[in-house]
């Protein structure tokens, strides 16, 4: 079997074009949770904050002040990006919850996995069923003339 055969193969499997679907739309959706922390709830915290822009909250580690991270960053200066990183981590915390509602939401609407069948149990014979049987079993003892 050759390469290329053998990599057809593998992309045909369901995993994998799951797979790359699911990049692909975790891409796209990554994008839109970004901007939604940088442009709609990063903007209303700096309200509560003073108009502070927390994509700008950096220290640098040469001891010299600079107007902005980009300034900092075009001087070739070490810095501290914590707005960036908080900014971060805010992006995380919506995708997760967004993605644990999704799970949520998914669960609920799935059916429950079948029951694991257990065998089923032989019926025990009534008193009367029991004495029918041996009545029957003396009869085919029998032997008929």
């Amino acid at each position: 079997m050759s390469l290329i055969s053998e990599f057809r193969d593998f992309i045909k499997r369901g995993n994998v074009m799951d797979l790359a679907i699911g990049v692909i739309i975790g891409g796209a959706f990554g994008k839109i949770v970004g901007s939604l922390t940088n442009d709609l709830i990063m903007p209303v915290l700096g309200i509560f904050t003073g108009k502070l822009d927390f994509s700008n909250l950096f220290v640098t580690l040469d001891g010299k002040s600079y107007p902005t991270l980009k300034a900092a960053r075009e001087a070739g200066v070490a810095t501290f990006a914590f707005g960036s990183f908080l900014n971060a981590v805010i992006d995380f915390l919506v995708l997760a919850f967004v993605v644990f509602l999704l799970v949520k939401q998914i669960n609920r609407l799935t059916a429950p996995p079948p029951a694991l069948a257990t065998p089923p149990v032989p019926p025990v014979p009534t008193p009367t069923e029991a004495l029918l049987g041996e009545i029957r079993d003396l009869l085919a003892k029998r032997e008929m003339p």
